[in-house]
Parts: C-alpha cells; sequence; structure tokens
C-alpha cells in the first residue's frame, strides 16, 4: 500500500507485493539506480549514457578536444558498478513482479487466452525497462501517479480510495506514523506482523 510514495528501491519494493494499492495522492518512482560517488549520489544511467554519446562521437570522428578529456577522466571499474546497478534494479523488479505480482495471473485480459511463465518474465522484463529509463521520466525524482501506470505500464493498481473505510483507515495510520517518525528522529520505518 503506497499512500504518499515509494520511489526508487521503495517502487522495487512495492512490485514484490502481490497487490499494488494507491489512490489519487500516491506516486511511484523511476527505478534508475543512483550511486555514491565522492559523499553524494550520482545518477548511475547519465554516467552510461554520456559515456555512450562520447564512444560514439569518437566512432564518428567528431569527438572535440575537451571532450577527448572528459573521457580519459572516467574510471571504467565506476561505469561498470554502474551497469551492474542497473541491471540489477531490473533483474529484481523482472522475479519480484514474475514471483508476486503477477503470480495469479493465468488468463489474458483482453483474449483470455493462458497465461505462461515466459509471458510473465517478458511482461515483467518490460515494465522493468520503462522504470528504468531515465530518458523517459528525465529525472530519478519524478513521481509517477497511479494513471501513468495503469495507462503507459498497464499495471493493475487498485484504488484503495474507491472505499471510504479503507482510505480514512490507510491515511490514519501514515499520519500517525509519520508523526511517530519525525518525534522520534526516524528516517525509515519497518511495520510487520511481528513487530513494530
Amino acid at each position: 500500500m503506497i499512500p504518499d510514495r515509494a520511489m526508487s528501491a521503495g517502487t522495487v519494493l512495492a512490485m514484490s507485493g502481490d497487490d499494488i494499492l494507491m489512490d489519487y495522492h500516491s506516486c511511484l518512482g523511476p527505478i534508475d539506480p543512483q550511486l555514491e560517488l565522492d559523499d553524494r549520489l550520482v545518477p548511475a544511467l547519465s554516467y552510461l549514457s554520456q559515456y555512450e554519446n562520447l564512444i560514439e562521437k569518437s566512432r564518428n570522428e567528431t569527438l572535440s578536444t575537451a571532450e577527448l578529456v572528459l573521457l580519459q577522466k572516467l574510471d571504467l571499474a565506476e561505469l561498470h558498478q554502474f551497469e551492474l546497478a542497473s541491471d540489477l534494479s531490473i533483474a529484481l523488479l523482472k522475479r519480484w513482479l514474475t514471483r508476486y505480482k503477477f503470480k495469479d495471473w493465468v488468463v489474458t485480459e483482453t483474449r483470455g487466452e493462458p497465461v505462461t511463465e515466459a509471458m510473465k518474465e517478458e511482461r515483467a522484463a518490460w515494465i522493468a525497462l520503462q522504470l528504468n529509463d531515465h530518458e523517459r521520466w528525465l529525472t530519478h525524482g519524478r513521481g509517477i501517479d497511479m494513471q501513468t501506470l495503469r495507462d503507459e505500464l498497464k499495471l493493475k493498481i487498485t484504488d484503495f480510495g474507491d472505499d471510504p473505510d479503507l482510505k480514512t483507515a490507510v491515511w490514519d495510520y501514515f499520519w500517525f506514523l509519520r508523526d511517530h517518525m519525525a518525534r522520534n528522529g526516524l528516517v525509515s520505518f519497518v511495520h510487520n506482523p511481528y513487530f513494530f
């Protein structure tokens, strides 16, 4: 259930549920990885994209002297870590969507055909690639609302706002939890059936 937002790794975690519950105010975020570099978070896919642009310019012999200097300063081991982080985001989202969210998906909605494991994996991979596309979302901090997720990514999402009692309970809990975290200086919090 996402009353407010689940961004980045939170989006990946949201895909590990049997259902995604959101309302008009909720959003998920892109899963393009952010890695720590020189004590700051940097967008891994932006580095990879710019590296590929410089390599393409080199192939076309249009690389400027300034760009050559920038290319020489890039750390290939860091670039490899950026690639691995991107691959991990996609792999986790694909695995969890297939294993959990799609576990009860047995018949296609429009054609009524049986859904195979390969179909689930293909659909999950497509969604993961879309959410990992930094060119599409333009910024890591962009919130993707429920309607966009439904319309553009064809994700099945339950709108908890349609149930007034559930909506009230969710938002009451959300504000209680936010207040508790603020009073105790907590930046993260886990509540499950076994502990609070």
